[in-house]
């Protein structure tokens, strides 16, 4: 994610080479573009709280049960069988509770 702070906060950088010893930042002309690590960490940090923020979701959707049991579910319920959509709903509520929204799982 270093890499994209770097491309987020500047806008003449067109290749990043990890090295040993850091990073090398160039322009599109190969250049060294001389990096503010302030704004670089400030980014950084900023990327990094929405990806926490957020982490519920790409834990919950694999998770999910598939779409497929929502339609078979939906079409049972035009029938006046609610089995199979309760059945969903309550999936994806265990789901939930697993990972809750701004939670810490």
């Amino acid at each position: 994610m270093n890499h994209t702070a770097i491309y987020n906060t500047h806008s003449s950088v067109v290749y990043i080479e990890d090295t040993d010893t850091g990073v090398i930042a160039k322009d599109v002309s190969g250049n060294v573009v001389t990096l503010d690590q302030v704004l670089v960490d400030a980014e950084l940090a900023k990327i990094n709280a929405e990806q926490a923020a957020t982490a519920y979701q790409r834990q919950r959707a694999p998770e999910y049960p598939p779409a497929a049991d929502l339609a078979d579910g939906l079409y049972w319920a035009s029938k006046g069988d609610t089995t199979k959509l309760t059945e969903y709903y309550e999936a994806c509520e265990a789901i939930k509770t697993k990972y809750p929204k701004g939670g810490a799982s």
